[in-house]
């Protein structure tokens, strides 16, 4: 049973976090201070201290949860789509760019500019900063599984070294039964899909060039999937 004790503290954690993510989109990741988090909560610092040890720390916080919030929406939309790889895709791609529009400094902490000074721990953000990748290699293994997808006409750039060896590795790590044209591929879907949602989030077009944005997203998601060979 949880105790008063501990329901303060999870609330006291909570609202920390729900301000830390207020002055992300005032005042920018880099300028994010526990002496400022503290005043908006109404306490001396000292007490913000006993939560949270330093500004490194409530970053990574935020990292972590705005992973696991990007995971939960994507796949949140997926179980609420029929059982087709590549629709499920299609959504996915939707389902990234709504949060990362809805949520323009948290998407900006995950895959904006690094915050000078900060290294995100690798133990702690690696899991839930793969959950979308996981996502979409399954969604691509699917696919393949089912026959969605053409291979190309001809043979790629060899594979050699290094990146073939990550090639194996990633097959085994994730339980992939793909080859490598397909990894390749899906590589370049991944990059491409995060970068068309930073262009439109970062209003990299710039403000008149394209006047119904979702269109040019759309457009996008078919370009892919022509890359990746979609039937």
């Amino acid at each position: 049973m949880t105790t008063p004790r501990a329901r303060a503290r999870v609330q006291t954690m909570t609202d920390i976090k729900r301000i830390a993510r207020e002055h992300l989109a005032t005042d920018g990741a880099a300028a994010l201070s526990l002496r400022a988090v503290a005043r908006d909560l109404g306490v001396v610092s000292s007490a913000v201290y006993r939560y949270v040890r330093s500004r490194d720390e409530l970053l990574t916080l935020l990292v972590v949860d705005g992973y696991d919030a990007l995971g939960d929406a994507v796949e949140a939309a997926i179980a609420a789509t029929p059982d087709d790889p590549i629709e499920q895709l299609r959504i996915t791609a939707r389902t990234v760019r709504a949060w990362a529009l809805a949520e323009p400094a948290w998407y900006g902490l995950l895959f904006g500019t690094p915050v000078p000074g900060y290294a995100a721990p690798a133990d702690r953000t690696v899991t839930p900063g793969t959950r979308v990748i996981v996502t979409l290699m399954q969604l691509f293994d699917a696919a393949h599984r089912r026959g969605l997808l053409m291979p190309p006409a001809a043979n790629l750039l060899p594979l050699s070294g290094p990146l073939a060896g990550d090639f194996v590795r990633i097959r085994a790590e994730f339980g992939l039964d793909v080859p490598d044209w397909l990894l390749a591929r899906g590589l370049t879907v991944w990059c491409a899909l995060f970068g068309a949602v930073s262009f439109d989030v970062f209003d990299m077009y710039g403000a008149d060039t394209f006047a119904d944005r979702e269109q040019v997203f759309e457009t996008h998601i078919a370009a892919l999937e022509t890359l990746l060979g979609a039937t």
